[in-house]
């Protein structure tokens, strides 16, 4: 088990400074986008991870929004497997726009591809796609064999059973058998966040609602999320998996933002072990 964090507030020219940024802020994994692995060298992002001593925790697909993409994915998974990924993420297409044999199909392609090469495969459920609410995360985690649960705290939020509350344990009580890798974030929810969630559950993708939804996604400590309740709960399930930051919404100081967040993260077990938990 260890603890990463994501490249996702990097541009494609800086993945070795996230790299670097990771390792200076006592990190143990990474998990970077297919489209920056696509944009450097496989020898050199060997280079950067072995010199930094850091682990490639997970590549994340691109959106699965066609065959052409899947295709692409497909290639690419002997690449990613090189570079020595635990994990390959698969994000759904967006909401209302294939029915589920398609996606369904899409997934199981990219699957079976993962598998083929030693990879896990694990959906990332996300608000605003085909694989949003539990129901649909149970329906997609069961038609597809071999896929697993990339469990993220911010996307489940909203449709938790403790809304408005941050209390995400629910989630664990569902799916802790097939939760394999989890994503940490947390929300501060605004004025009108349920109903800009019904509104992109809903297929209106105004821009009102999309801003207004995602903006809320912010560092650890800053929202509502119960991580303590959380890690509580994974532990009792017999999670040993990786912990990843994921922060949204800072592109600025992305290194003042790692280090924030790893301290947050590190304040809280540390708080948990002195309670004896």
């Amino acid at each position: 088990m260890g603890t990463g964090y994501t490249a996702m507030m990097y541009d494609p020219t800086d993945v070795e400074t996230a790299i670097s940024d990771v390792s200076a802020c006592r990190y143990d994994g990474i998990e970077i986008g297919l489209g920056k692995v696509r944009d450097n060298d496989t020898a050199t992002l060997k280079r950067w991870l072995a010199d930094a001593d850091v682990e490639l925790y997970c590549v994340m697909s691109e959106w699965i929004e066609s065959d052409e993409a899947v295709e692409r994915i497909v290639e690419d998974v002997p690449t990613i497997a090189d570079l020595g990924a635990e994990f390959l993420g698969l994000l759904p297409p967006q909401r209302g726009r294939h029915d589920e044999a398609t996606v369904e199909a899409w997934l199981t392609r990219v699957s079976d591809a993962a598998l083929d090469a030693g990879l896990r495969p694990v959906v990332h459920h996300h608000g605003a796609t085909a694989v949003e609410r539990p129901s649909e995360i149970r329906h997609y985690l069961d038609a597809v064999d071999g896929l697993e649960l990339l469990f993220d705290t911010a996307h489940y939020y909203p449709y938790s059973d403790h809304f408005p509350e941050g209390d995400v344990t629910d989630a664990v009580e569902r799916f802790g058998d097939d939760i394999a890798y989890v994503h940490l974030k947390d929300v501060a929810p605004g004025q009108g966040f349920a109903d800009n969630r019904d509104a992109l559950t809903d297929g209106d993708f105004h821009l009102d609602n999309v801003i207004n939804y995602f903006r809320s996604f912010t560092d650890l400590g800053d929202g509502v999320v119960a991580f303590g309740a959380l890690a509580d709960a994974l532990d009792a399930a017999g999670y040993e998996g990786h912990y990843t930051i994921e922060i949204e919404n800072q592109t600025e100081k992305p290194l003042v933002h790692a280090k924030e967040n790893i301290d947050r993260w590190r304040e809280l077990s540390v708080e948990r072990a002195a309670d004896g938990r």
